[in-house]
């Protein structure tokens, strides 16, 4: 006898924040050659039950012309890790984007080290 209804299995948080930062870390600017996470993009990552994701993110400013393509993009590689629930998206330009925000590693990738 199988059942047909398929139970949800909550993800450990910091195992789903892991694969979160993973997905997120395949979105870049597309005139970066950066990662999101790596620029400092994304202000919060918040995992809510059962297996909800809270997204607070920037872009590099408010008339970036990835403005569009960057946020769904984020939105649809978290969507794909399996087991996920619901995203929310948040877009803010508050604080305003600078490039302190950057990791190390994208300050190196960038020539800013």
């Amino acid at each position: 006898m199988s059942e047909t209804t398929q139970e949800v299995k909550e993800i450990p948080s910091q195992e789903l924040k892991e694969k979160v930062i993973n997905a997120i870390k395949q979105v870049y600017d597309p005139e970066i050659p950066v990662d999101v996470y790596d620029l400092g993009l994304i202000y919060e990552i918040s995992i809510y039950p059962v297996n909800n994701v809270y997204i607070m993110m920037t872009l590099t400013s408010p008339n970036c012309p990835s403005a569009e393509f960057i946020p769904s993009e984020v939105k649809n590689k978290i969507q794909q890790i399996q087991g996920i629930n619901h995203v929310e998206l948040e877009l803010t330009f508050d604080p305003p984007y600078s490039q302190d925000m950057m990791s190390e590693a994208a300050k190196l990738e960038l020539g800013f080290l």
